[in-house]
């Protein structure tokens, strides 16, 4: 009875980190290019008695990179990568990368972002274009034109497939590993008028959230009929002592 009362109690805290991330992804289904939370879970086994007795950890919390869908706006500073590029902007912490391609364009003609931090080429510099040159001409590969003239390159970057991201803000993202410009785009561009949503499956999360909440009914009564069963023993010992 006590492993079983063990078990449930690691279930709750597993069941609690899961419900925390499914109501973080509910929350963020209208942010672009938000990138879903998910938890990986793992068994951990222990000896008690004769029995090895299989408990719930934790969970290990990841930041998914499956692609949203693609939103028309035909806004010509709106952007959205194709592929599983990241694009690059400058914020007060460093480089940070993002998903997010609603731009707008100072008096400077610097390219930044909504929240004002500039997006950057291959390089690592700012984005400058004409601010007296009409609306620009996004290629692909990135390439910024106005009319006859190539201004610049809006940059894409490549995550290691074992690189593990932090979040920063609503859609950005820090590897642990150093992004890699990409070169090479017949899987990763750049669709100009277009906006990428957050990659969050509404019903499925909502879905979730129903049966996580049950199951964590389930462990609450597990442990409270531990709890009444270990009281009953006390007192019906107590009685024949």
């Amino acid at each position: 009875m006590q492993s079983a009362l063990y078990v449930a109690l690691s279930a709750q805290v597993a069941l609690s980190k899961r419900l925390e991330t499914v109501s973080r992804n509910v929350a963020n289904m209208n942010t672009a290019g938000y990138r879903a939370d998910e938890v990986k879970f793992k068994e951990i086994l222990d000896k008690a008695g004769p029995d090895k007795v299989s408990f719930a950890s934790g969970g290990e919390v990841f930041i998914s990179r499956q692609v949203g869908s693609l939103n028309k706006t035909d806004n010509p500073l709106d952007i959205a990568v194709e592929g599983e590029a990241f694009l690059a902007i400058q914020t007060p912490a460093g480089v940070v990368y993002t998903r997010d391609g609603r731009m707008q364009m100072g008096t400077d003609g610097v390219l930044r972002t909504l929240n004002g931090h500039e997006v950057l080429d291959a390089g690592g510099l700012p984005v400058i274009i004409d601010p007296e040159g009409g609306p620009p001409n996004i290629s692909q590969n990135g390439e910024i034109t106005q009319g006859e003239d190539v201004l610049g390159t809006i940059g894409l970057f490549q995550f290691a497939a074992d690189a593990k991201l932090s979040r920063r803000d609503n859609s950005g993202v820090i590897p642990d590993k150093p992004a890699i410009p990409v070169q090479e785009f017949s899987t990763d561009g750049i669709r100009q008028g277009y906006v990428e949503g957050a990659n969050i499956n509404p019903i499925r999360e909502m879905t979730k959230m129903i049966m996580i909440t049950r199951a964590f009914e389930g462990a609450t009564a597990m442990i409270d009929q531990s709890n009444d069963t270990q009281r009953t023993a006390i007192r019906e010992l107590g009685e024949t002592s």
